[in-house]
């Protein structure tokens, strides 16, 4: 599978980006990724690779670019438990000032360059994120409802992006909460808001999970609730990307 290293050109910089997509001469549907704090990393490009098999371009833009190209920090191959603090120690001041005007502005750039690719296929694309990026995806999504027609975000504080947001999205939305990081009143409130802003939308907890929950590379990692992730993420993203004669008919549930 072809994959690439670029550089997008943004406000305030020039921004890494890992790219995958599949070894066919068409073009395919745009899907813009956000990585989780600990950024691009081989696990993060794994799912990319992933993803494009089943017929998309997948940029997947290090979002922290401003402090530097990724790695910003030496990960170690396996995120344990106990090292987790100390890494994200170090992370946080990074993504605390990450703010939603600078998320915005770099949206702007991040989309326009994945749809200018020549791989590219015209039209609407998906935005998913995990971790914060799940929370820079929502962000993204209600920023540009003209652009973007599926939203997907795991383990992300999406409720942070507040009711206005979510009530701009319109996109279809999947959002997949760890049990550790939403408690069920909590996940009644924003499926309420989400009721409000009459959103197409799936919104649930994967049960007995914790956050980090599709991360193969840390101790959060749970097989079952990676395969529930796919197993939400590739028909959203089929039916909200696929041409409309072949997508039609098909309505997002609630949970």
């Amino acid at each position: 599978m072809p994959t690439k290293t670029l550089r997008i050109p943004t406000a305030d910089g020039q921004a890494d980006a890992f790219a995958a997509f599949p070894d066919r001469g068409e073009r395919h549907p745009g899907v813009l990724m956000y990585a989780d704090g600990f950024g691009i990393r081989p696990v993060v490009r794994e799912m990319a690779r992933e993803l494009a098999g089943h017929g998309y371009y997948v940029l997947v833009p290090h979002f922290l670019y401003r402090h530097g190209p990724a790695p910003l920090i030496d990960l170690p191959a396996h995120i344990a438990e106990e090292v987790r603090p100390a890494l994200m120690a170090q992370l946080m001041p990074l993504i605390e000032a990450h703010t939603a005007e600078r998320a915005l502005r770099d949206a702007d750039a991040y989309l326009g360059f994945l749809t200018a690719q020549p791989e590219v296929a015209a039209g609407p694309v998906a935005v998913t994120g995990y971790c914060i990026g799940g929370l820079l995806a929502t962000r993204t999504a209600a920023a540009h409802p003209g652009r973007v027609a599926a939203l997907a975000a795991f383990h992300g504080p999406v409720g942070a992006a507040g009711p206005g947001a979510l009530a701009a999205v319109s996109a279809r939305i999947h959002f997949g909460h760890a049990a550790s990081d939403l408690t069920p009143e909590a996940l009644g409130e924003l499926n309420r808001a989400l009721d409000a802003a009459k959103a197409d939308y799936t919104s649930e907890i994967y049960p007995g999970t914790v956050h980090g929950f599709t991360m193969s590379d840390t101790d959060a990692f749970d097989p079952a609730a990676l395969r529930r992730h796919w197993d939400r993420l590739l028909p959203l993203l089929e039916g909200a990307l696929a041409p409309a004669d072949s997508a039609g008919g098909r309505e997002a549930g609630r949970r």
